[in-house]
């Protein structure tokens, strides 16, 4: 779906996406984001004021360039209080996290405006302590992403894992959940009621006129009905359809984002010795009133079928070395339907087409 990238210092060693310095020739490096790849730094280019002043950023800059703060870095609104304690290493973990869900929908083609250049479609992030402002509502509201810096405490974050009966909880995992909220408000949400898009929308994810505050106090008192797993990707997607698209839009850049990095890796995960669920062809359709072009749906169920290869053969080696699945989750028929959509969605949406793979 992305073309995948391979990151190298100049001296030709091998460099990651977070990477500062290469550990070969020990010159200071950075991501520079025009270019998606690795760079050195050089008069033509400058790391990004919050990697310059605070640490928690490798992104670069033109040298010319009139901003401060990097393509991501600059869509912040709300920083924490750096002063209290474990702010500054946790704020780092957030913007690590952020840095790489804002790659993956920019390599997909979507256009990221801050909100003060585009108050309609523009995108913005508050990152503050619910300890300290136990106030604040964590979420997505008119294109701003609130998130708890207690998210980046991994004591905290299992916690809630725990208390809420999810199955994964991570902080990349957040933020790509919350992005999906920003994309259905951008893109669909000011539709009209009978467009082909939003009617497919109901066709695949239910009715979303219903009542979302009680369709979440529902959730949370009664949980989540005993057949959940067999439509929805986890049991909070089956709260409401605003919260399945969100899950499965967050399933659909992880499955975007752990391609590109196993392809890099040279990972396949094809001719796995293992007993594997085909997919029916018919999964892997749009719903009526959604046109694809000649062999979209044929390339879409063989990416579907070979990531479920590929998480299988990633869950094995997990548990070989004692640990927890690393993809917790079943993909059936009607997640399948779901992923589906969302790829034609991130299709249609993107401001340039896809280089080339699934679709």
């Amino acid at each position: 779906m992305l073309e995948m990238k391979s990151f190298h210092c100049a001296c030709g060693n091998i460099l990651y996406f977070d990477s500062t310095r290469c550990l070969r020739c020990q010159q200071d490096v950075g991501f520079d984001p025009l270019e998606d790849g690795m760079r050195r730094l050089k008069p033509s280019l400058r790391l990004c004021a919050n990697g310059r002043m605070h640490g928690v950023c490798n992104w670069l800059l033109p040298a010319d360039s009139p901003e401060a703060f990097c393509a991501s870095c600059r869509l912040n609104r709300t920083i924490p209080d750096l002063s209290e304690g474990r702010n500054l290493r946790h704020w780092g973990l957030m913007e690590a996290a952020k840095r790489r869900v804002i790659r993956t929908l920019l390599n997909l083609g979507f256009r990221l405006p801050t909100l003060e250049e585009d108050p309609q479609d523009g995108l913005g992030f508050d990152i503050l302590s619910t300890t300290l402002d136990p106030s604040a509502t964590m979420g997505h509201l008119r294109g701003v992403i609130t998130v708890s810096l207690e998210e980046a405490d991994d004591t905290w974050r299992q916690i809630n894992l725990q208390q809420l009966g999810e199955a994964s909880r991570t902080l990349l995992g957040h933020f790509r959940h919350e992005t999906g909220h920003f994309v259905w408000h951008r893109h669909l949400s000011r539709l009209a009621w009978d467009h082909p898009s939003r009617h497919a929308f109901r066709e695949v994810f239910g009715n979303d006129s219903e009542s979302y505050a009680d369709a979440l106090s529902r959730h949370y008192e009664q949980g989540a009905a005993p057949d959940w797993a067999d439509h929805h990707i986890s049991a909070y997607a089956a709260s409401h359809p605003w919260e399945d698209w969100a899950e499965t839009w967050a399933h659909y850049l992880q499955m975007v984002d752990g391609f590109e990095t196993c392809d890099h890796l040279g990972i396949r995960g094809g001719g796995v010795n293992l007993p594997l669920v085909i997919l029916p062809m018919e999964s892997c359709t749009l719903p009526p009133g959604l046109t694809a072009h000649p062999g979209e749906d044929a390339n879409f169920h063989a990416w579907l079928q070979r990531w479920i290869c590929l998480a299988a053969v990633l869950n094995e080696i997990s548990r070989s070395f004692g640990a927890p699945f690393l993809y917790p989750y079943i993909i059936t028929p009607d997640v399948a339907r779901k992923l589906r959509l969302a790829h034609h969605f991130a299709q249609m949406w993107a401001v340039r087409a896809f280089p080339g793979g699934a679709g």
